[in-house]
């Protein structure tokens, strides 16, 4: 099942204008609190839709886990770091609603292209 919406596809580094970009990859598990893992899929929804129309978002997607219900993970391809700064700094500014009974925990790993 997918909760969010795939942007464009997944590119290699790019220079431009002598700057190297280098894709980076977001892995962010999401536990849902025993039962909610449809209600908190559909919470994260609306943000999953705004964040993959942000500049440099290429993937901001969101997964259930096809054995555990209240287990999801959120994909994200940022086009560089500054793209991914920026969705930081967005995110700070305006932080996700995630309705209180939701979310048990959550982690986030960051991956790079290595070629």
């Amino acid at each position: 099942r997918v909760a969010g919406v795939s942007f464009g596809s997944a590119t290699a580094i790019s220079i431009d204008e002598g700057a190297i970009h280098v894709p980076v990859r977001l892995v962010i598990t999401v536990q849902a609190n025993p039962g909610k893992g449809d209600e908190l899929a559909q919470a994260m929804k609306a943000y999953c839709l705004a964040a993959g129309q942000e500049p440099g978002c290429e993937q901001f997607e969101l997964f259930h886990s096809a054995h555990e219900p209240d287990k999801m993970v959120v994909l994200e391809l940022w086009a560089d770091q500054a793209a991914l700064d920026a969705h930081a700094e967005r995110n700070a500014a305006n932080p996700p609603t995630i309705p209180p009974g939701l979310r048990a925990s959550g982690g986030r790993e960051d991956y790079q292209f290595e070629r």
